[in-house]
């Protein structure tokens, strides 16, 4: 049975900002580009490759974390905020690559990691040096229970308990992540002032805006284990908002692994001044295990992802922003999760982004998604570098997982799949460097690389590039009402925009065969193809049949064939 058509928008309901418009490319700094040999990416490599990101359309760099570090979570382990890490370069370079993407249009937008800090930043040395001392407050800290053992049972997400006991002081500190990643306390106002004093500053060098790393958490009240989404966690961002960036015009995003479309709404509301948008990851979390997560995930259910993103477009339409990804530096390949890479690798990574980019939303693409980079083929435990990884091997395997069987969800869901180098060539190490890499290149290097890609009119990387220019001349992938369709369809993803007197039809099959699909009454239009992965198609008939992976969107005028 056909669906009613939506009503066409007068006028959006949003107020238009200029980075509904934009894509954001998203580079973990250590594996983007190295330009001194040291086997680590850095701030000059970047600036080397901005011409690489202008030609594919990219209005928006966001960088992971390149505050000085230790390095114990690859940066997000924070010992000076207002410094650069050397590996990465210097405060002159970045200062540098501020204007030199500034003179191709692109803004520089900068992770901030504020729920915690390193255990080597200045304020947690002077917290632990005594329990008198004036930044003790700065941090939290608890005595040992009444059995003289943790003061409670939270979990630190990396595993093991969330408290480590200062011999010291004799009292223990909370750390939601690593040891050596004590939660600041939010609660204490001066924590705060220190916060928005130094994100001004970095506001003042020009920068475009923050992603903000685990923000949900910020207001957490660990005594009545409340750990995300606090009971002043809004007051906090509003206060934020007030003494930093809500009167310039930056983008903001706050990474909430618990936000629901409700909380959304109140993060990113018009009215609220907070942020512009959250990542929310529910589309990500609907496919792990309940007992083992991540790392036996479970199999891949389209029904359930559709029914996920219309949820979030739908509760978004009037109100707030969606942000829209597959993946980032801590989750698997897009291609590698949610395509084929075997038979249908090409096909797969366009059919993915022409999904994600004709959404509502602004897109945001992982560096190494636009040429299809894939999951890493690593067969031990010894080849892995990311922190998470390491300590849920350890505990999974005590606790009777097999080292094989990690092995395998590891390079299904780990971390470091995301971060290893970029493949710019088939030169050695994928054209990353000419040192030694920080971490093994994956050796699909000689035929997935930016180098081949940029040339041919047909790759992935060209895909990407003309969807990015869609977005910037077509209103209804802006602003066009979301409307799914065919949402119980175990193979094919089908939706609609709609904007005053264009509609947009979206049509991709995510499967290896072939797919015939009868399409409701009001999907049966002529138009003009904007994009697709095969050959363009002018009409949708009565049915339709998508060979593996095809995807492609039809603009029409609201007129029935």
């Amino acid at each position: 049975m056909s669906q009613p058509a939506p009503q066409p928008l007068a006028t959006p309901a949003i107020d238009r900002k200029w980075w509904h418009t934009a894509t954001v490319y998203q580079i973990y700094p250590r594996s983007f580009c190295d330009s001194d040999g040291d086997g680590v990416g850095d701030i000059p490599g970047i600036i080397s490759r901005l011409d690489y990101l202008q030609s594919l359309g990219i209005t928006v760099i966001w960088l992971s974390p390149i505050f000085t570090s230790p390095m114990d979570d690859n940066g997000y382990d924070i010992s000076d905020y207002q410094g650069i890490a050397p590996e990465f370069g210097t405060l002159t370079d970045f200062d540098r690559l501020v204007a030199e993407a500034r003179k191709r249009g692109i803004g520089i937008v900068l992770a901030l990691v504020v729920n915690h800090t390193s255990d080597e930043h200045s304020w947690f040395r002077e917290a632990r040096s005594s329990t008198d001392n004036p930044y003790r407050d700065y941090y939290i800290w608890r005595r040992p229970s009444a059995e003289g053992g943790l003061p409670s049972a939270l979990e630190s997400t990396f595993g093991g308990p969330a408290w480590t006991l200062d011999p010291q002081t004799g009292e223990y500190y909370l750390h939601l992540f690593s040891r050596r990643q004590p939660d600041l306390n939010w609660e204490n106002p001066q924590v705060r002032a220190e916060v928005y004093r130094m994100m001004n500053w970095w506001l003042d060098r020009g920068i475009a805006g923050f992603r903000m790393d685990v923000i949900d958490l910020i207001g957490k009240q660990v005594d009545a284990g409340i750990t995300s989404d606090g009971p002043h966690l809004h007051d906090y961002l509003q206060e934020m908002n007030r003494e930093t960036f809500g009167s310039r015009d930056v983008l903001t995003v706050g990474e909430a692994w618990s936000a629901t479309p409700t909380s959304a709404l109140l993060y990113s509301g018009r009215d609220r001044q907070e942020l512009s948008m959250v990542f929310q990851f529910e589309h990500v979390t609907q496919f792990w295990d309940q007992t083992y997560g991540k790392w036996r995930p479970r199999p891949f259910d389209l029904v359930a992802l559709k029914a996920v993103f219309g949820k979030w477009q739908t509760a978004l339409a009037e109100d707030g922003w969606n942000s829209l990804f597959w993946g980032n530096h801590d989750l698997p390949r897009a291609v590698s999760r949610y395509g084929d890479t075997t038979g249908f690798h090409v096909e797969s990574a366009k059919m993915l982004a022409t999904v994600l980019h004709l959404m509502k939303g602004t897109p945001f693409v992982y560096q190494g998604e636009e040429i299809g980079m894939t999951n890493v083929p690593f067969t031990s435990i010894d080849q892995y570098k990311d922190i998470e990884t390491l300590n849920m091997h350890r505990l999974h395997v005590e606790a009777g997982l097999s080292p094989d069987d990690f092995i395998r969800g590891a390079n299904e869901s780990g971390r470091d799949n995301a971060r290893t180098p970029m493949q710019w060539s088939s030169a050695p190490q994928g054209g990353f460097t000419t040192g030694s890499p920080w971490i093994e290149v994956n050796p699909n290097f000689a035929t997935v690389n930016a180098e081949t890609q940029v040339e041919d009119d047909q790759s992935i990387w060209s895909h990407y590039r003309k969807l990015i220019d869609l977005r910037k001349h077509h209103q209804v992938i802006v602003y066009g009402r979301y409307q799914s369709w065919l949402d119980q369809h175990p193979d094919v993803f089908v939706y609609s925009r709609t904007l005053e007197g264009d509609r947009l039809v979206v049509l991709a099959n995510f499967r290896p065969h072939e797919v015939t699909v009868t399409m409701p009454d009001e999907l049966q239009v002529r138009g003009r193809c904007l994009i697709g992965n095969y050959t363009d198609m002018d009409r949708i008939g009565e049915t339709v049949t998508l060979r593996p992976y095809e995807a492609f969107a039809l603009l029409c005028h609201l007129e029935k064939v």
